[in-house]
């Protein structure tokens, strides 16, 4: 005779769902429609096209999630910018500290007449970043 454990003994094979999709059904679509399907789909990031046909019909929220590379690199980029900004005016302030003591009068306003030079290129470089900076806040962030 078997024992119990016997009988219970595994034979193999997937496990039987508890709850299985056994009800087919079939529609069809035209080219248009079925790119415009497919765009959707994988926006979506859907599992599979039945999970998001069945989110569809039965008005689950699809989430679609667009990433667009041009805007992140362009916020990374403006983050660095930025980062590279502050540090040029760290700098700036250890510049004329340097010049002060280091140089006589006549070479340190030399110096720093240069140095104005710069800043106000530095400062016109600055005008137009905040007005790019607005436009893109203007054009994708609201």
């Amino acid at each position: 005779m078997k024992s119990k454990n016997e009988l219970k003994k595994n034979k193999g094979g997937r496990i039987p769902l508890i709850d299985p999709a056994k009800n087919r059904h079939v529609f069809y679509l035209n080219d248009a429609d079925e790119l415009r399907f497919i765009k959707l789909f994988h926006q979506s990031r859907a599992k599979n096209k039945s999970q998001f046909i069945t989110s569809c019909l039965f008005s689950n929220p699809v989430k679609v999630v667009e990433i667009d590379k041009a805007r992140t690199d362009y916020y990374m980029r403006l983050t660095t910018f930025f980062d590279q900004f502050r540090g040029i005016g760290h700098n700036y302030n250890q510049l004329i500290k340097l010049l002060h003591s280091n140089f006589s009068e006549k070479k340190a306003l030399a110096f720093l007449y240069k140095l104005e030079q710069a800043t106000i290129e530095l400062v016109g470089l600055n005008k137009k970043i905040i007005e790019l900076t607005q436009e893109f806040q203007q054009k994708y962030l609201r």
